[in-house]
């Protein structure tokens, strides 16, 4: 008994390597146009397989059933057992993925819903830190659930361009992430409402790197195409400096009730939803020349400059009238 669970455990976890190896290999062939698609159901594929080895080893029954007089009885599909799904296996108290993990694996189940039968360009390089951290932690999991002897850190390889990396080229993918529909776009927003600051920050959600292009100071340097450097290395400190660098990351939203709350948590407790609105349109905040915030589908969002620009004028005001009171 005992050698037959071995056997069907093992069986599930060179499944779910199978499935991450096939997602990694086609979202990285430059002849793939289905990459976003492709790599979300083929990793989806990949943690149900990893997962039910871990509940297959643990001896926690991953089919679905209902308890009837006592007995369970087990739901068929074409005479078959129903397996956990992922979001299943992601919802039990027993899942041993760390919160962050599970975030970011619920928000690409929520993608796969939303772009199941629409094609949705530019989504590739827009959502690509997403995908970077799940592939990530999948290898994590993979080597802490079933051991190192499993891991794919040989299987790692660097993604070679036909075109350096430059601004130019930066912006033609920016201008392709334009093309991308509003109903992701507020998909987007709307599950990160629900994330603290520390939950959008967490490399298990989104994984991102800052790229510069280097010449060689030292002989490590020479033949490598990336290396990777200690923030307190001197060339490191030295980067913004001497080379340019444009950071274009989709910016932390804020609806104006989250707007509200921060600003009365900085202490102006009487900031509520009408002197906001005085203030906005005060100051135009919502005309897009001034970069604010933007509007999705139907909702306006607020972006993080909104917040340190109340603050700004409402401490000045505070001053001001401090003064007043004074003379």
């Amino acid at each position: 008994m005992r050698r037959r669970i071995f056997s069907e455990r093992v069986e599930l976890i060179e499944k779910s390597k199978e499935a991450a190896l096939s997602a990694v290999q086609i979202y990285n062939n430059p002849n793939t146009t289905f990459k976003t698609e492709s790599f979300i159901v083929l990793f989806t594929i990949a943690w149900v397989y990893l997962l039910h080895a871990h509940y297959r080893k643990q001896k926690i029954d991953y089919r679905y059933y209902e308890v009837v007089n006592g007995r369970k009885q087990y739901a068929r599909l074409d005479g078959s057992h129903r397996y956990w799904d992922l979001s299943k296996c992601l919802s039990i108290a027993e899942c041993p993925l760390d919160k962050h993990t599970v975030h970011n694996l619920k928000f690409l189940i929520g993608l796969r819903n939303q772009i199941e039968h629409k094609k949705a360009a530019g989504l590739d390089s827009y959502l690509s830190a997403r995908y970077q951290a799940c592939a990530l932690n999948y290898n994590h999991y993979l080597k802490m659930l079933h051991g190192e002897k499993y891991s794919l850190d040989k299987k790692l390889a660097l993604s070679l361009q036909f075109a350096e990396l430059d601004y130019n080229q930066a912006q033609v993918i920016k201008d392709k992430e334009q093309q991308i529909p509003s109903h992701i776009r507020a998909y987007v927003a709307d599950f990160e409402k629900d994330l603290t600051e520390e939950d959008k920050k967490s490399e298990r959600f989104a994984y991102r790197l800052l790229f510069t292009k280097v010449t060689a100071k030292r002989e490590s340097q020479a033949d490598r195409v990336i290396e990777f450097l200690s923030p307190d290395d001197p060339l490191a400190k030295n980067i913004q400096k001497e080379y340019w660098i444009k950071e274009d990351r989709e910016k932390p939203k804020f609806s104006a009730t989250e707007v509200i709350t921060k600003i009365k948590e900085l202490g102006f407790k009487s900031f509520g939803m009408h002197q906001h609105t005085v203030f906005w349109q005060k100051h135009n905040g919502k005309d897009p020349a001034r970069g604010f915030g933007a509007k999705i589908v139907k909702t306006w969002y607020w972006y993080r400059n909104w917040i340190d620009f109340i603050i700004s004028e409402l401490s000045k005001e505070s001053v001001a009238e401090k003064q007043n009171v004074h003379n």
